[in-house]
Protein backbone atom coordinates (compact mmCIF):
# COMPACT_ATOMS: atom_id res chain seq x y z
CA UNK A 1 0.00 0.00 0.00
CA UNK A 2 1.28 3.39 -1.09
CA UNK A 3 2.44 5.96 1.82
CA UNK A 4 -0.26 8.29 0.26
CA UNK A 5 -2.92 5.64 0.54
CA UNK A 6 -2.26 4.64 4.04
CA UNK A 7 -2.28 8.37 5.10
CA UNK A 8 -5.42 8.92 3.40
CA UNK A 9 -6.74 5.95 5.24
CA UNK A 10 -5.49 6.53 8.52
CA UNK A 11 -7.09 10.33 8.10
CA UNK A 12 -10.34 8.70 7.56
CA UNK A 13 -10.14 6.01 10.19
CA UNK A 14 -9.17 9.09 12.73
CA UNK A 15 -12.27 11.06 11.60
CA UNK A 16 -14.72 7.88 12.00
CA UNK A 17 -13.26 7.57 15.97
CA UNK A 18 -13.91 11.45 16.32
CA UNK A 19 -16.82 11.52 15.00
CA UNK A 20 -18.02 8.25 17.15
CA UNK A 21 -16.71 10.04 19.97
CA UNK A 22 -18.49 13.29 19.75
CA UNK A 23 -21.72 11.49 19.29
CA UNK A 24 -20.87 9.33 22.18
CA UNK A 25 -20.56 12.29 24.59
CA UNK A 26 -23.19 14.31 22.76
CA UNK A 27 -25.48 11.65 22.48
CA UNK A 28 -29.05 13.39 22.58
CA UNK A 29 -31.65 10.51 22.10
CA UNK A 30 -32.29 6.74 21.83
CA UNK A 31 -33.66 4.06 19.64
CA UNK A 32 -37.21 4.69 20.95
CA UNK A 33 -36.39 8.42 20.37
CA UNK A 34 -36.60 9.50 23.53
CA UNK A 35 -33.96 12.59 24.95
CA UNK A 36 -31.57 10.92 27.00
CA UNK A 37 -29.95 12.43 29.92
CA UNK A 38 -27.32 11.56 32.13
CA UNK A 39 -27.17 12.44 35.80
CA UNK A 40 -24.34 11.90 38.50
CA UNK A 41 -23.79 10.47 41.64
CA UNK A 42 -21.05 9.35 43.92
CA UNK A 43 -22.76 7.37 46.22
CA UNK A 44 -23.88 3.62 44.47
CA UNK A 45 -26.10 3.09 47.31
CA UNK A 46 -28.35 5.31 45.78
CA UNK A 47 -28.87 4.10 42.21
CA UNK A 48 -31.82 2.05 43.37
CA UNK A 49 -33.64 4.98 44.94
CA UNK A 50 -32.84 7.19 42.11
CA UNK A 51 -33.73 4.37 39.49
CA UNK A 52 -37.36 4.46 41.43
CA UNK A 53 -38.28 8.06 41.30
CA UNK A 54 -36.66 8.46 37.61
CA UNK A 55 -39.30 5.43 36.67
CA UNK A 56 -42.34 7.37 37.93
CA UNK A 57 -40.91 10.66 36.26
CA UNK A 58 -40.55 8.50 32.84
CA UNK A 59 -44.05 7.22 33.26
CA UNK A 60 -45.49 11.10 33.28
CA UNK A 61 -42.25 12.26 30.46
CA UNK A 62 -41.88 9.33 27.95
CA UNK A 63 -39.89 11.32 26.15
CA UNK A 64 -36.86 11.66 28.49
CA UNK A 65 -34.65 8.74 29.69
CA UNK A 66 -32.27 9.60 32.83
CA UNK A 67 -29.45 7.08 33.37
CA UNK A 68 -27.63 7.51 36.85
CA UNK A 69 -23.79 7.39 36.32
CA UNK A 70 -21.46 6.19 39.24
CA UNK A 71 -18.44 8.00 40.01
CA UNK A 72 -16.98 7.13 43.35
CA UNK A 73 -15.75 10.21 46.12
CA UNK A 74 -12.61 9.76 46.07
CA UNK A 75 -12.14 10.99 42.25
CA UNK A 76 -15.38 12.68 42.21
CA UNK A 77 -14.19 16.38 42.87
CA UNK A 78 -11.48 16.09 40.56
CA UNK A 79 -12.95 14.31 37.79
CA UNK A 80 -16.53 17.01 37.83
CA UNK A 81 -14.12 19.93 37.85
CA UNK A 82 -12.17 18.14 34.72
CA UNK A 83 -15.44 17.08 33.10
CA UNK A 84 -17.12 20.47 33.62
CA UNK A 85 -14.48 22.71 32.29
CA UNK A 86 -13.95 20.48 29.42
CA UNK A 87 -17.55 20.45 28.22
CA UNK A 88 -17.94 16.75 28.78
CA UNK A 89 -19.83 16.76 32.30
CA UNK A 90 -23.08 14.88 33.13
CA UNK A 91 -26.34 16.97 32.36
CA UNK A 92 -27.24 16.82 36.17
CA UNK A 93 -24.44 15.62 38.91
CA UNK A 94 -24.68 16.06 42.85
CA UNK A 95 -22.68 18.60 44.26
CA UNK A 96 -21.73 20.05 47.74
CA UNK A 97 -19.22 22.76 46.42
CA UNK A 98 -20.92 24.91 44.15
CA UNK A 99 -19.74 28.22 44.06
CA UNK A 100 -16.86 27.91 41.59
CA UNK A 101 -19.07 26.62 38.81
CA UNK A 102 -21.91 28.85 39.80
CA UNK A 103 -19.51 32.09 39.30
CA UNK A 104 -18.02 30.40 36.10
CA UNK A 105 -21.66 30.57 34.56
CA UNK A 106 -21.57 26.68 34.45
CA UNK A 107 -24.80 25.98 36.42
CA UNK A 108 -28.65 26.26 35.42
CA UNK A 109 -30.40 28.79 37.66
CA UNK A 110 -32.74 27.48 40.20
CA UNK A 111 -36.33 29.76 39.55
CA UNK A 112 -39.67 29.16 40.76
CA UNK A 113 -40.75 27.32 37.28
CA UNK A 114 -38.27 24.71 38.78
CA UNK A 115 -39.65 24.53 42.70
CA UNK A 116 -40.52 26.72 45.57
CA UNK A 117 -37.71 27.31 47.47
CA UNK A 118 -39.99 27.12 50.91
CA UNK A 119 -40.96 23.79 50.56
CA UNK A 120 -37.27 22.87 51.07
CA UNK A 121 -35.23 22.48 54.24
CA UNK A 122 -33.81 25.73 54.92
CA UNK A 123 -30.58 24.98 55.33
CA UNK A 124 -30.15 23.25 52.69
CA UNK A 125 -31.65 26.27 50.62
CA UNK A 126 -28.89 28.73 52.50
CA UNK A 127 -26.23 26.26 51.74
CA UNK A 128 -26.53 26.27 48.31
CA UNK A 129 -27.59 30.13 47.16
CA UNK A 130 -25.02 32.11 46.59
CA UNK A 131 -25.44 35.94 45.10
CA UNK A 132 -28.98 35.88 45.67
CA UNK A 133 -29.96 32.88 43.82
CA UNK A 134 -30.09 29.10 44.36
CA UNK A 135 -28.12 27.27 42.09
CA UNK A 136 -28.98 23.55 42.88
CA UNK A 137 -31.69 21.51 44.06
CA UNK A 138 -31.70 19.88 47.66
CA UNK A 139 -31.65 16.48 47.66
CA UNK A 140 -31.19 15.46 51.36
CA UNK A 141 -29.86 17.08 54.48
CA UNK A 142 -27.30 14.77 56.96
CA UNK A 143 -29.88 15.98 59.94
CA UNK A 144 -27.39 16.69 63.11
CA UNK A 145 -24.72 14.96 64.42
CA UNK A 146 -25.26 12.65 67.71
CA UNK A 147 -23.64 9.42 69.06
CA UNK A 148 -24.36 5.60 68.11
CA UNK A 149 -23.79 4.11 71.76
CA UNK A 150 -22.81 -0.02 72.27
CA UNK A 151 -25.54 -1.11 75.11
CA UNK A 152 -23.58 -4.08 75.86
CA UNK A 153 -20.66 -2.12 76.40
CA UNK A 154 -21.97 0.74 78.11
CA UNK A 155 -23.87 -2.29 80.37
CA UNK A 156 -20.36 -3.65 81.26
CA UNK A 157 -18.81 -0.35 82.15
CA UNK A 158 -21.68 0.90 84.30
CA UNK A 159 -22.88 4.09 81.77
CA UNK A 160 -26.39 4.38 81.96
CA UNK A 161 -27.22 5.85 78.25
CA UNK A 162 -28.64 9.00 79.54
CA UNK A 163 -24.78 9.53 80.97
CA UNK A 164 -23.84 10.20 77.37
CA UNK A 165 -26.11 12.94 76.28
CA UNK A 166 -25.89 14.76 79.06
CA UNK A 167 -22.46 14.79 79.43
CA UNK A 168 -19.67 18.06 78.80
CA UNK A 169 -16.09 18.74 77.84
CA UNK A 170 -13.86 21.02 78.83
CA UNK A 171 -11.47 21.36 81.08
CA UNK A 172 -10.59 20.88 85.05
CA UNK A 173 -13.92 20.07 86.79
CA UNK A 174 -16.00 20.43 83.71
CA UNK A 175 -15.03 17.55 81.81
CA UNK A 176 -17.06 14.90 82.61
CA UNK A 177 -16.89 13.55 79.29
CA UNK A 178 -13.64 12.47 79.67
CA UNK A 179 -14.33 10.41 82.94
CA UNK A 180 -16.99 9.03 81.14
CA UNK A 181 -14.82 7.52 78.50
CA UNK A 182 -12.20 6.07 80.95
CA UNK A 183 -15.10 3.78 82.44
CA UNK A 184 -16.07 3.01 78.63
CA UNK A 185 -12.01 1.99 77.96
CA UNK A 186 -11.82 -0.25 80.79
CA UNK A 187 -14.10 -2.50 79.07
CA UNK A 188 -13.48 -1.84 75.21
CA UNK A 189 -10.54 -1.64 72.87
CA UNK A 190 -11.72 2.15 71.78
CA UNK A 191 -14.03 4.18 73.91
CA UNK A 192 -14.55 7.13 71.21
CA UNK A 193 -13.71 7.77 67.67
CA UNK A 194 -11.90 11.52 68.54
CA UNK A 195 -9.77 12.25 65.15
CA UNK A 196 -9.80 14.11 62.06
CA UNK A 197 -13.58 13.83 60.79
CA UNK A 198 -14.64 17.11 59.48
CA UNK A 199 -18.36 16.82 60.02
CA UNK A 200 -19.18 14.66 62.69
CA UNK A 201 -16.10 15.42 65.09
CA UNK A 202 -13.86 18.21 63.95
CA UNK A 203 -16.79 21.13 63.11
CA UNK A 204 -19.04 20.41 65.96
CA UNK A 205 -16.31 20.49 68.45
CA UNK A 206 -15.33 23.92 67.15
CA UNK A 207 -18.39 25.65 67.31
CA UNK A 208 -19.09 23.98 70.76
CA UNK A 209 -15.88 25.35 71.88
CA UNK A 210 -17.50 28.65 70.45
CA UNK A 211 -15.83 28.74 67.62
CA UNK A 212 -16.31 28.99 63.50
CA UNK A 213 -14.16 27.66 60.89
CA UNK A 214 -15.28 30.70 58.59
CA UNK A 215 -15.92 34.18 58.87
CA UNK A 216 -17.13 35.07 55.29
CA UNK A 217 -15.21 33.22 53.10
CA UNK A 218 -11.98 33.84 55.47
CA UNK A 219 -11.05 30.79 57.33
CA UNK A 220 -11.30 31.49 61.12
CA UNK A 221 -10.53 27.98 62.98
CA UNK A 222 -7.11 28.70 64.65
CA UNK A 223 -8.09 31.17 66.72
CA UNK A 224 -8.52 30.80 70.30
CA UNK A 225 -11.78 28.51 70.64
CA UNK A 226 -10.32 26.49 67.54
CA UNK A 227 -7.10 25.35 69.67
CA UNK A 228 -9.43 24.48 72.85
CA UNK A 229 -11.92 22.07 70.31
CA UNK A 230 -8.36 20.32 68.55
CA UNK A 231 -6.71 20.11 72.01
CA UNK A 232 -9.29 18.73 73.53
CA UNK A 233 -9.33 15.57 70.54
CA UNK A 234 -6.16 15.56 70.55
CA UNK A 235 -5.73 14.85 74.06
CA UNK A 236 -8.69 11.55 74.11
CA UNK A 237 -6.17 10.30 71.65
CA UNK A 238 -2.99 10.81 73.12
CA UNK A 239 -4.79 9.33 76.26
CA UNK A 240 -5.54 6.12 74.49
CA UNK A 241 -9.51 6.88 74.68
CA UNK A 242 -9.74 6.78 70.83
CA UNK A 243 -7.61 5.38 67.89
CA UNK A 244 -4.58 5.76 66.71
CA UNK A 245 -4.27 8.68 64.69
CA UNK A 246 -1.97 6.24 62.09
CA UNK A 247 -4.84 4.45 61.83
CA UNK A 248 -8.04 7.24 61.32
CA UNK A 249 -5.92 9.38 59.47
CA UNK A 250 -5.61 7.14 56.32
CA UNK A 251 -9.01 5.61 56.99
CA UNK A 252 -12.23 7.23 57.57
CA UNK A 253 -14.18 3.96 58.08
CA UNK A 254 -11.81 2.40 60.59
CA UNK A 255 -13.64 4.25 63.49
CA UNK A 256 -17.13 2.84 61.91
CA UNK A 257 -15.89 -0.92 61.12
CA UNK A 258 -14.74 -0.47 65.10
CA UNK A 259 -17.96 0.28 65.94
CA UNK A 260 -19.58 -2.34 64.11
CA UNK A 261 -16.92 -5.05 65.37
CA UNK A 262 -18.31 -4.21 68.81
CA UNK A 263 -14.64 -2.77 69.55
CA UNK A 264 -15.50 0.75 70.18
CA UNK A 265 -18.44 1.86 73.12
CA UNK A 266 -19.38 5.20 71.62
CA UNK A 267 -19.17 6.63 67.97
CA UNK A 268 -19.84 10.18 67.09
CA UNK A 269 -21.37 10.27 63.03
CA UNK A 270 -24.81 11.18 61.65
CA UNK A 271 -27.73 9.95 59.53
CA UNK A 272 -25.53 9.26 56.70
CA UNK A 273 -24.32 6.23 58.67
CA UNK A 274 -27.65 5.16 60.52
CA UNK A 275 -28.61 2.30 57.56
CA UNK A 276 -25.38 0.46 58.07
CA UNK A 277 -25.56 0.24 61.46
CA UNK A 278 -29.56 -0.95 61.66
CA UNK A 279 -28.33 -3.57 58.91
CA UNK A 280 -24.96 -4.68 60.07
CA UNK A 281 -24.91 -4.07 64.24
CA UNK A 282 -24.81 -7.57 65.99
CA UNK A 283 -25.25 -6.00 69.29
CA UNK A 284 -28.34 -3.55 70.88
CA UNK A 285 -27.37 -0.07 70.36
CA UNK A 286 -28.94 3.38 70.81
CA UNK A 287 -28.37 7.07 69.80
CA UNK A 288 -27.66 9.70 72.14
CA UNK A 289 -27.23 13.45 72.03
CA UNK A 290 -23.73 14.85 71.54
CA UNK A 291 -22.18 15.96 74.41
CA UNK A 292 -21.96 19.63 75.51
CA UNK A 293 -18.66 21.90 75.05
CA UNK A 294 -18.09 25.46 77.02
CA UNK A 295 -20.34 26.97 74.18
CA UNK A 296 -23.30 24.74 74.32
CA UNK A 297 -24.15 21.65 72.14
CA UNK A 298 -23.49 22.70 68.52
CA UNK A 299 -23.86 20.64 65.53
CA UNK A 300 -24.17 20.96 61.47
CA UNK A 301 -26.51 20.16 59.18
CA UNK A 302 -24.88 19.50 55.74
CA UNK A 303 -26.91 18.71 52.74
CA UNK A 304 -26.40 17.43 49.16
CA UNK A 305 -28.10 19.18 45.90
CA UNK A 306 -28.31 18.22 42.29
CA UNK A 307 -27.24 20.81 39.91
CA UNK A 308 -28.21 21.68 36.08
CA UNK A 309 -25.34 21.80 33.77
CA UNK A 310 -25.78 24.83 32.02
CA UNK A 311 -23.85 23.42 28.89
CA UNK A 312 -26.36 20.65 28.17
CA UNK A 313 -28.01 20.11 25.04
CA UNK A 314 -30.93 19.67 26.49
CA UNK A 315 -31.99 22.26 29.05
CA UNK A 316 -36.09 21.96 29.15
CA UNK A 317 -35.49 18.14 29.99
CA UNK A 318 -32.91 19.01 32.69
CA UNK A 319 -35.20 21.61 33.81
CA UNK A 320 -37.92 19.09 34.05
CA UNK A 321 -36.02 16.20 35.90
CA UNK A 322 -34.59 19.10 38.33
CA UNK A 323 -37.87 20.09 39.02
CA UNK A 324 -39.03 16.54 39.41
CA UNK A 325 -36.40 15.85 42.03
CA UNK A 326 -37.04 18.63 44.10
CA UNK A 327 -40.47 18.11 44.04
CA UNK A 328 -42.38 16.31 47.07
CA UNK A 329 -43.63 13.36 44.48
CA UNK A 330 -39.74 12.32 43.73
CA UNK A 331 -37.84 13.29 46.24
CA UNK A 332 -40.02 10.95 48.89
CA UNK A 333 -37.86 7.91 47.49
CA UNK A 334 -34.44 8.97 49.43
CA UNK A 335 -36.76 8.79 52.19
CA UNK A 336 -38.66 5.57 51.81
CA UNK A 337 -36.18 3.34 52.82
CA UNK A 338 -34.58 5.05 55.68
CA UNK A 339 -31.63 6.03 53.26
CA UNK A 340 -31.71 9.75 54.33
CA UNK A 341 -33.55 12.23 55.32
CA UNK A 342 -35.47 14.25 52.51
CA UNK A 343 -34.51 18.16 51.64
CA UNK A 344 -38.64 18.59 51.07
CA UNK A 345 -40.20 19.56 54.61
CA UNK A 346 -43.44 17.63 53.37
CA UNK A 347 -41.56 14.37 53.07
CA UNK A 348 -39.36 14.44 56.13
CA UNK A 349 -41.86 12.96 58.47
CA UNK A 350 -41.15 9.51 55.88
CA UNK A 351 -38.20 9.52 56.93
CA UNK A 352 -39.06 9.33 60.35
CA UNK A 353 -41.89 6.74 60.35
CA UNK A 354 -39.26 4.36 58.90
CA UNK A 355 -37.10 4.17 61.31
CA UNK A 356 -39.97 5.00 64.27
CA UNK A 357 -41.50 1.03 62.81
CA UNK A 358 -37.79 0.25 63.28
CA UNK A 359 -38.18 0.42 66.95
CA UNK A 360 -34.88 3.17 66.71
CA UNK A 361 -35.44 6.85 68.11
CA UNK A 362 -33.58 9.15 65.17
CA UNK A 363 -34.74 12.38 67.46
CA UNK A 364 -31.56 13.04 69.18
CA UNK A 365 -29.96 14.36 64.92
CA UNK A 366 -32.76 16.33 64.81
CA UNK A 367 -33.41 17.66 68.51
CA UNK A 368 -29.27 18.95 67.97
CA UNK A 369 -30.54 21.41 65.27
CA UNK A 370 -33.12 23.13 67.89
CA UNK A 371 -29.70 25.01 69.15
CA UNK A 372 -26.95 27.01 67.96
CA UNK A 373 -25.30 25.47 64.69
CA UNK A 374 -21.86 25.90 63.41
CA UNK A 375 -21.94 26.24 59.04
CA UNK A 376 -19.84 23.85 57.17
CA UNK A 377 -18.43 26.07 54.91
CA UNK A 378 -18.11 26.66 51.63
CA UNK A 379 -17.02 29.45 48.54
CA UNK A 380 -14.30 29.85 45.65
CA UNK A 381 -11.86 26.98 46.44
CA UNK A 382 -13.37 25.57 49.35
CA UNK A 383 -12.52 21.79 48.12
CA UNK A 384 -9.05 22.63 47.38
CA UNK A 385 -8.42 24.48 50.69
CA UNK A 386 -9.97 21.48 52.61
CA UNK A 387 -7.56 19.43 50.57
CA UNK A 388 -4.71 21.61 52.01
CA UNK A 389 -5.42 21.24 55.57
CA UNK A 390 -6.17 17.94 55.73
CA UNK A 391 -2.68 16.87 55.95
CA UNK A 392 -1.59 19.12 58.17
CA UNK A 393 -4.09 18.37 60.51
CA UNK A 394 -3.37 14.59 60.25
CA UNK A 395 -0.22 15.77 61.29
CA UNK A 396 -1.57 17.02 64.61
CA UNK A 397 -3.92 14.15 65.36
CA UNK A 398 -0.23 11.89 65.45
CA UNK A 399 1.25 14.11 67.97
CA UNK A 400 4.29 15.13 65.61
CA UNK A 401 2.79 19.01 65.34
CA UNK A 402 1.68 21.24 68.54
CA UNK A 403 -1.86 22.24 68.07
CA UNK A 404 -1.84 25.94 67.66
CA UNK A 405 1.39 25.83 65.13
CA UNK A 406 -0.89 23.20 63.63
CA UNK A 407 -4.08 25.15 62.71
CA UNK A 408 -2.14 28.33 62.70
CA UNK A 409 0.17 26.58 59.25
CA UNK A 410 -3.44 25.05 57.69
CA UNK A 411 -5.17 28.03 57.98
CA UNK A 412 -2.81 29.87 55.95
CA UNK A 413 -2.68 26.59 53.64
CA UNK A 414 -6.36 26.97 53.11
CA UNK A 415 -6.02 30.66 52.22
CA UNK A 416 -3.53 29.53 50.18
CA UNK A 417 -5.10 26.91 48.07
CA UNK A 418 -8.87 28.77 47.98
CA UNK A 419 -7.50 32.45 46.73
CA UNK A 420 -4.33 31.55 44.61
Amino acid sequence: MKTSTRAVLGIALAAVVLVAAAFWLGRGGDSAGRTVLRMRIWDASFVPVYRDSLAAFERVNPDVRVEVTVVPWASYPQKLRLDVSGGTADDLFWTNAFEDYADAGRLIPIDGSIGDAAGWDASAVAQYTRGGRLWAVPQFVDGGTAVFYNRDLLAAAGVDPGEVGSARWGSGDGDEFTGLLRRLAAVAPYAYNAGGDFQSLELPYLGSAGGRFQDGERFVFDEPPGVVAFSYLRGLIAQGLAPSAADTNGSGDFAKTAFLQGKMALFQSGTFNLAQIAEQARFGWGVAMLPSGPAGRVSTNNAIGVAGNAATRHPDAVRRVLAWLGSAAGNRFVGENGTTVPAVLADQPIYREYWSRKGIDVRPFFDVLTGPRIASGGGPGFPAALKAIEPILAEMFLGRTPVPDALHRARAAAERAAHP
